[in-house]
């Protein structure tokens, strides 16, 4: 089945409401399997994202002799192998459409005795990988890419790598993490300095894996050498979809949404920060820590948004986000300004540039710009939206923005290439129609 001819045909609604619990963290599912494999125990994880991006990296661990019951219900069982016993892989290793999984991985992987080729979909197939390739070759790692810095890569089988101080030249949490998880591979201290704030699940959960990572500032960094212990995960609900039901309550009149039981972990709630700085009405809940990561149950009732600058400290804390956060401004009174994201045009897809093709066809006026946008807002009670279709470009959070953008139409938006979705959110259509959301799922294969 082809992930083009996944359809949503998303109808206008005027109700929102319900109490209920999004998908896994992406960014933590990925990580529980790597240090599960690499951690000397079992490890066990609950809340799992079985989504395609998360599966590609379990699968990955399977072809290196890892042994991983599940996932079931969203739980994982991983024997772990220790940080040296993973075996060189039958073939190539296939990471779908997850720039996460290749990324870190190939921190991983570059210091293995063993080479092994990390390749990935047409869209992955034109990330950039240089980010990482660059420090790992600093580290003394082989590594090769292709044409631009584009996979396939090849790391390992060389030396090994070592130490290394890396004053990053962006702010990435995947290459922030690709260096430290090399790094458990060296002699010595391995540091990294990011000029802004990231995601820091990786720290967090190589802590809880008994694994010392310092953090001081800006710059964090662990001494190669140790070991990691086997544990118990339990996998918050992830932010990033979550985002789209609080957007979506922000701009359907009369909405009032609970979600239960998400990850607010502070370099990850820009999308709450910037929501509030549009006058949203946003609560957070019964605030607790699960497994090193703070969790809370997030309140959203529906309020007037407004126009604003976006601040760009703001904008790494919320990089995924920003897809639905200008749906979001479309619905606000007066003008929103997005700067400093030039890192939207080298995701799944130019989310910048498909954003606003898609925004624009829809009527809304937009203008982007070489590193954001800017979006001239209608009042929030209005319907701007006006009935189009759009090209996801296979792109998950273009497909699940524009059926956001689908309470506040006047007809019905057409949503071409879904398929996608099931990378980050399995059963996300289900789950909007059961508050209140009116999408019909059309298979053009069938």
């Amino acid at each position: 089945m082809s992930d083009n001819n996944i359809q949503f045909l998303a109808k206008p609604s005027d109700h929102l409401n319900g109490e209920f619990r999004v998908p896994g963290d992406k960014s933590i599912s990925h990580r529980s399997i790597m240090l599960g494999s690499l951690a000397e125990g079992v490890t066990t994880v609950e809340g799992f994202l079985e989504g395609d991006d998360a599966l590609a990296t379990l699968n990955a661990f399977r072809d290196m002799g890892v042994k991983i019951d599940g996932p079931n219900n969203a739980k994982v069982r991983i024997e772990g192998v220790g940080l040296h016993g993973l075996q060189a892989p039958a073939g190539e290793l296939d990471m779908g459409n997850s720039g996460t999984s290749m990324r870190l991985l190939s921190g991983i992987l570059a210091p293995q005795p063993f080479s092994s080729t990390l390749i990935g979909d047409a869209s992955l197939s034109k990330r950039p990988m240089g980010r990482v390739a660059n420090p790992l070759r600093e580290m003394g790692a082989q590594v090769e890419t292709a044409e631009g810095g584009r996979p396939p890569m090849t790391v390992g089988g060389g030396t090994g790598v070592s130490s290394m101080h890396y004053t990053m030249p962006m702010a990435s949490a995947q290459v922030k993490s690709c260096v430290l998880l090399a790094g458990l591979y060296a002699e010595g201290e391995t540091s990294v300095i990011e000029p802004a704030p990231t995601r820091d699940h990786t720290e967090r959960m190589l802590r809880g894996f008994g694994y010392q990572v310092t953090t001081d500032g800006p710059r964090a960094s662990l001494v190669g050498g140790g070991k990691l212990t086997g544990c118990h995960i339990d996998v918050p609900s992830d932010i990033s979809s979550a985002a789209f039901f609080m957007v979506a309550a922000s701009i359907t009149p009369g909405a009032n949404i609970l979600l239960r039981h998400v990850g607010v972990n502070p370099t990850r709630i820009g999308i709450i920060n910037i929501l509030k700085a549009m006058n949203a009405d946003i609560e957070l809940r019964n605030q607790r820590e699960v497994g090193g990561e703070p969790v809370a149950d997030i309140q959203v009732r529906y309020r007037g948004l407004k126009g604003i600058q976006i601040p760009e400290a703001q904008v790494p804390l919320a990089i995924d986000e920003f897809p639905v956060l200008f749906v979001a401004a479309a619905c606000a009174e007066g003008r929103t300004v997005l700067s400093g994201a030039e890192e939207l045009r080298v995701k799944e897809s130019d989310r910048i540039q498909v954003m606003a093709d898609g925004l624009l066809a829809c009527g809304i006026d937009v203008t982007p710009t070489a590193d954001g946008m800017i979006v001239e807002g209608i009042k929030g009670d209005m319907r701007p939206f006006k009935a189009a279709t759009i090209a996801t470009h296979g792109d998950h959070r273009i497909a699940m923005s524009f059926a956001v953008a689908s309470l506040r139409a006047s007809e019905v938006i057409t949503i071409n290439g879904c398929g996608a979705v099931a990378t980050s959110f399995p059963g996300f259509a289900e789950l909007c129609n059961s508050i209140g959301f009116n999408i019909e799922v059309v298979n053009n294969d069938a």
